[in-house]
């Protein structure tokens, strides 16, 4: 698949209400670019991939707007909107916040979310200079299944 491929059938994934294989998210998967920390600095709104996997629906349940790249000392895994409406880093669901390093997946040495308080790295590639795909991974996800998302850039 090349990336023109992997970006067109990103979107009809993407679109899909209802479930997605993990096998067709691998296969787009291998075909973006990788992307280094300071391409993916900024905020970012989220979704996710319904593959069937046990986090599927409770980060959108207890209000997961996304994440947000200060700096890669300055990461933040989940943004929430809060019955105020207003947005915020939530440390407790996250056991803190996170750091932004380079590192090997898959292969491939990609931009990657490494959670301050567990054992959870969020890998990240390009689908396009809006849009990143990105895996969670960690201790006690072996192989798979993995979480599946997305990230699209929000304007300034």
């Amino acid at each position: 698949m090349d990336i023109d491929e992997a970006r067109t059938r990103f979107a009809v994934l993407r679109g899909k209400e209802s479930a997605v294989s993990a096998d067709e998210l691998d296969t787009v998967w291998a075909a973006l670019p990788a992307v280094r920390v300071e391409d993916i600095l900024g905020a970012w709104r989220g979704g996710e991939f319904d593959t069937g996997h046990p986090l599927n629906g409770r980060l959108r349940a207890s209000g997961w707007y996304g994440k947000t790249f200060a700096a890669a000392a300055d990461a933040k895994p989940l943004i929430m909107r809060g019955e105020d409406g207003n947005l915020y880093s939530d440390t407790t669901l996250g056991k803190g916040e996170a750091s932004l390093w380079m590192v090997e997946f898959r292969g491939e040495v990609t931009a990657t979310m490494v959670y301050d308080g567990q054992p959870v790295l969020d890998h990240f590639k390009a689908v396009d200079d809006r849009t990143l795909m990105g895996i969670m991974n960690g201790k006690g996800f072996g192989d798979g299944p993995f979480f599946y998302f997305f990230l699209d850039r929000v304007r300034a």
